[in-house]
């Protein structure tokens, strides 16, 4: 089984010059960048400082175990009184990934972590967004073969974007399609 960057350079590259006549194969769209975040609001509201800390580092902890990168704490940006947050209270936890650790975990996504969730069929084309970058939920973050469900202490969901070079709609499904995400097709749907 060909690891997913190389996949890439050699399957990928060439389905695509077929497919949408590029000349060069510097011109063909690439997978630029992977982020994976999950926000903690709701877990962190009402909590003590001492709470809060275990809560961030818990997540941290399994977010660096999924991703093999650590997490930046994201802040709030202003206070939203309905939902007792505060400006610049840590409400959320983001990686973002590039090259070889990128691709480590997109293979690792399509092949383990999708056919592990539960009740799915495949990613909608709703998914995928004019410009050809595709952003899925994962409701539970027990599904990465790293995360021993035994262990965990509370389970978050993440949301993780994949951002492709086209600028293109058509261009970006036809790319995550040949790199293996199981996109599901709908009968007399256009593009």
């Amino acid at each position: 089984m060909l690891r997913l960057k190389d996949k890439y350079k050699k399957e990928v590259i060439p389905a695509m010059q077929e497919k949408f006549g590029y000349k060069n194969k510097m011109a063909v769209p690439k997978v630029e960048k992977v982020v994976v975040n999950t926000g903690l609001g709701r877990e962190i509201v009402g909590k003590s400082s001492d709470e809060q800390k275990k809560i961030y580092d818990s997540v941290s902890g399994d977010l660096a175990l999924i991703t093999g990168q650590y997490p930046v704490l994201t802040k709030a940006k202003k206070a939203i009184s309905a939902f007792s947050i505060r400006e610049k209270m840590l409400i959320g936890a983001k990686v973002t990934l590039r090259g070889d650790k990128m691709y480590n975990f997109l293979e690792r996504l399509i092949n383990v972590a999708l056919p592990r969730t539960r009740d799915f069929w495949g990613i909608s084309l709703k998914a995928v967004d004019k410009n050809g970058n595709l952003t899925i939920g994962v409701k539970e973050h027990i599904v990465f073969p790293e995360i021993v469900p035994e262990k965990v202490k509370k389970i978050f969901g993440l949301e993780i974007t994949i951002v492709t070079s086209t600028k293109v709609r058509e261009q970006g499904i036809e790319l995550l399609r040949l790199m293996g995400f199981p996109i599901k097709w709908l009968k007399n749907h256009r593009l």
